[in-house]
């Protein structure tokens, strides 16, 4: 069951032009002369219920312009949304009971009151009991371990915690959509990794659909089986993470340490990256030429040690983007 349908979604801002020069300045002041740039352009996508999804591109591809018009904030110039089964141009406060936002950027926690405070502020807002408010907060903390803190002002946590608190407040009235804009953005790698697990088990226990930009490809691989990619506000590609990875990784990369040097030039699909003395850095094309083979060329009895690796997936979205 889709709980967001997009069709034919597109907004356009107007940009105010500078001129160079004191003369040009002067006229912009009397006479602005504004150009029209299309943030979103004819996008439509669906998500499914309980999905994990990647919505992903460089700065400035449509990404904010497509949240920030999916959760009621800007409304488009045409196409329809529908978030589950509301309108969030008509009924923007209606929808905010239904989901969640997150953004790594921006606190949504009073930081002068303990994260226990906000989460008692976050249920009176959203007119939760307080009993059911207490009931939620201790099952929450339990969830992502935050009864160590829970009591201390937020502005005294450290950044790990207080996006795990963050997570947890928009979760207070149970949404049915989470939406998460760089959720680990500045954060270490053990507390990411602590993050991504606290979000794959959000998502399995209470079957929460989570719509997630990031830029840290990580994120993506280890969190998502679907990844839309928008580039220049329009969607290049929208598949898979499995399929992304095998119509992508068409290419091996061989770090090899040898005793003697080989000869490549007659064979083709293969192109050297790094060359000094004994270790070799090359690049296969599968399509052209099947790892066998170059395994043969070089001959295991000369090889002293060897790691055979896929292309980074930055590499293989970075091209997507290009080719967008």
């Amino acid at each position: 069951m889709s709980v967001i349908s997009v069709k034919h979604l597109t907004k356009t801002f107007k940009i105010k032009e500078k001129k160079k020069g004191f003369s040009g300045s002067i006229s912009a002041i009397f006479k602005p002369i504004y150009k029209e740039v299309k943030a979103v352009n004819d996008i439509s996508f669906e998500v499914e219920e309980g999905e994990i999804i990647a919505f992903i591109g460089p700065n400035g591809a449509g990404k904010s312009t497509t949240i920030k018009m999916l959760t009621g904030i800007l409304y488009p110039d045409s196409g329809e949304i529908n978030v589950l089964g509301i309108n969030p141009t008509r009924e923007r406060k209606k929808l905010a009971y239904e989901i969640g936002t997150v953004f790594g950027q921006k606190e949504q926690l009073w930081m002068h009151l303990t994260a226990y405070d906000n989460f008692k502020f976050f249920g009176a807002i959203y007119d939760i009991t307080e009993k059911e408010t207490e009931k939620r907060i201790e099952e929450l903390s339990k969830l992502f371990d935050l009864e160590k803190f829970i009591n201390i002002p937020v502005r005294n946590l450290s950044l790990g915690q207080r996006i795990r608190c963050e997570i947890v407040a928009s979760l207070i009235h149970k949404p049915k959509i989470l939406f998460l804009d760089e959720p680990t953005i500045g954060l270490d790698p053990v507390v990411k990794e602590s993050i991504r697990k606290l979000i794959k088990k959000m998502n399995k226990e209470y079957r929460t659909t989570i719509f997630l930009t990031s830029h840290d490809i990580s994120d993506i691989e280890k969190l998502c089986k679907r990844v839309v990619i928008i580039n220049d506000g329009k969607i290049v590609m929208d598949d898979s993470m499995s399929n992304l990875k095998y119509h992508y990784m068409d290419k091996k990369v061989i770090e090899v340490k040898l005793n003697t040097k080989v000869n490549f030039s007659n064979t083709k699909g293969i192109n050297i990256l790094k060359e000094k003395e004994n270790r070799l850095r090359i690049e296969i094309d599968t399509k052209q030429t099947d790892l066998t083979t170059v395994l043969k060329l070089i001959n295991p009895e000369n090889i002293m040690d060897i790691n055979i690796s896929n292309i980074p997936l930055e590499e293989i979205i970075a091209q997507i983007y290009r080719k967008g």
